[in-house]
């Protein structure tokens, strides 16, 4: 079996469920696990080909052995050697698709794979979630709480158990009470309050994340990178917001929230909007310059 994809949460859980279940049945002392960054060919040979100790079955659970050139190259003759008393699991989270070693264990292992989700794909979990739990959580409601909390799953998880500990029935207001908007995700409210001519909003968003302790220098870092984000759908062309995303290796929710902004923006614009934050950012370091104050005049720059 192989666990691959870079949804760290999905895949560990489903490593952590796997493993329990064996241990349940065959006992811990059956249970074998490598780092196939440090072990070598030879350890890994002997690990997948052993006899059970004490046991009616073995386990072999190897994490990254395709950082072993030599099991990489041998995979095919490592694992045909394994005697029928022996499972493998094959934690790769990250594979190139173009590699040998790639095609071989999604053609002739248990290939599943564990890819990161979109915001919809996390709403819709987060409902299921909420629901095996005993709690409710609206459609709406999960949406909102993947736009303010981000979309690290492990976070959201975290974030789910305290809503439902607080109240089963999770709400807007409950949401709003219990969690602390992601500063990269208000950020770009930010922007897009700016855009859209909002500016009491957009310096409302810029004072909470003051008061968050977020400083000058961590919002330009942030509005800089949504910035680089616009740049490149903007230079994106005719490709889709898939495309761009698989290409630049963006977040797809990233590039389609971002192309509304993208399109009210000439590329003379937005290269003028990165030189004067640059601008900013070399200010703050090597002037004693008010940054709060270069920055709010920044936020109605980009409102006009």
């Amino acid at each position: 079996m192989t666990l691959n994809g870079e949804n760290s949460f999905s895949l560990q859980r489903e490593l952590r469920q796997l493993v329990a279940d064996f241990e349940a049945e065959h006992g811990d002392l059956a249970l074998e696990r490598l780092d196939g960054q440090e072990a070598g060919i030879d350890r890994i040979g002997e690990a997948l080909t052993s006899l059970p100790f004490l046991a009616s079955r073995k386990l072999v659970m190897l994490r990254e052995p395709g950082a072993n050139k030599q099991f990489a190259e041998q995979v095919g003759q490592l694992l045909g050697d394994v005697p029928d008393t022996t499972d493998v699991i094959i934690v790769e989270p990250k594979l190139d698709k173009r590699l040998s070693y790639y095609k071989f264990l999604k053609k002739n292992t248990d290939f599943r794979e564990f890819a990161e989700l979109d915001v919809n794909g996390l709403s819709r979990w987060l409902v299921e979630a909420a629901k095996q739990q005993g709690g409710t959580l609206g459609q709406g409601d999960a949406r909102y709480l993947v736009e303010r909390a981000g979309q690290s799953q492990q976070l959201l998880s975290n974030e789910l158990d305290k809503l439902l500990l607080y109240e089963p029935k999770i709400s807007h207001q409950t949401i709003d009470l219990l969690t602390e908007a992601t500063p990269q995700s208000t950020i770009f409210e930010l922007l897009e309050a700016a855009f859209t001519g909002n500016t009491k909003r957009a310096f409302k968003l810029y004072e909470e994340q003051r008061a968050l302790k977020v400083e000058p220098i961590q919002i330009i870092a942030m509005l800089g990178w949504q910035l680089n984000v616009l740049a490149i759908i903007k230079t994106g062309g005719d490709r889709d917001s898939d495309q761009i995303a698989k290409e630049a290796k963006l977040n797809p929710f990233v590039v389609r929230k971002s192309q509304s902004i993208a399109r009210n923006l000439s590329l003379t614009e937005l290269k003028k909007l990165v030189s004067d934050l640059l601008k900013i950012d070399t200010a703050s370091k090597r002037t004693s310059i008010d940054t709060d104050e270069a920055l709010q005049n920044y936020i109605l720059q980009l409102a006009a």
